[in-house]
């Protein structure tokens, strides 16, 4: 089921934020109000974000590494003007679906193979994946790491309950010619794996 969340009042406390985009545009969407978002430095990023975050590579691939599991995805909200094609989602281990991301895509489905896309719009797959199964030379490059006080919408969506500062990174993916496949927030919960202890923030 989709979260929901309390909704702001003041059209006017709704503000667009660069480093957030495109997950600003769900929240200005549902009418709520940005939570807390704090850019970091990247070597003020704390382990295990450090180095599930601070990197070039793509997030699926990485935390099926660290979790040693595959992963999906659960879509909670979507919408498509002409190219473009967004979503707002989590990524759950394929095992015992835990959630371990939360976040936003905005794509441009024209650079994407007619294969490649299919599989995007079946919304099963994450695009790092997909990517990494169609063989589609690219790269990424995070513009700002993030520090994020989740508020009911992402403690919803990722099951969390308490108080939390979560970390996350705001990321482009370029094919060769530089052009952006997609723009993305991803923002990770308390992460540890299976065999850690829990990891306290």
């Amino acid at each position: 089921m989709t979260p929901s969340a309390p909704k702001v009042s003041q059209r006017s406390a709704l503000v667009a934020l660069p480093i957030a985009h495109p997950l600003d545009e769900f929240y200005l969407k549902m009418g709520l109000r940005l939570p807390p978002i704090e850019q970091v430095r990247d070597e003020d990023v704390p382990e295990p974000y450090q180095t599930l975050l601070v990197h070039n590579d793509d997030m699926t691939p990485t935390l099926e590494k660290f979790y040693g599991e595959t992963i999906h995805l659960e879509v909670f909200r979507r919408e498509q003007r002409g190219d473009f094609y967004y979503r707002e989602v989590v990524l759950l281990l394929d095992q015992n679906e835990k959630r371990v991301e939360f976040g936003a895509i905005k794509i441009n489905l024209a650079l994407f193979s007619s294969s490649a896309r299919r599989q995007i719009l079946q919304e099963h797959l994450p695009l790092g994946h997909i990517l990494q199964e169609c063989g589609m030379a690219h790269t990424s490059r995070p513009k700002a790491f993030l520090r994020v006080r989740a508020d009911d919408f992402i403690k919803q969506s990722l099951k969390l309950s308490g108080d939390h500062w979560l970390y996350g990174r705001r990321n482009t993916l370029f094919d060769p010619g530089r052009r952006h496949l997609a723009e993305i927030v991803e923002i990770l919960p308390p992460a540890q794996r299976a065999s850690d202890p829990e990891v306290a923030i």
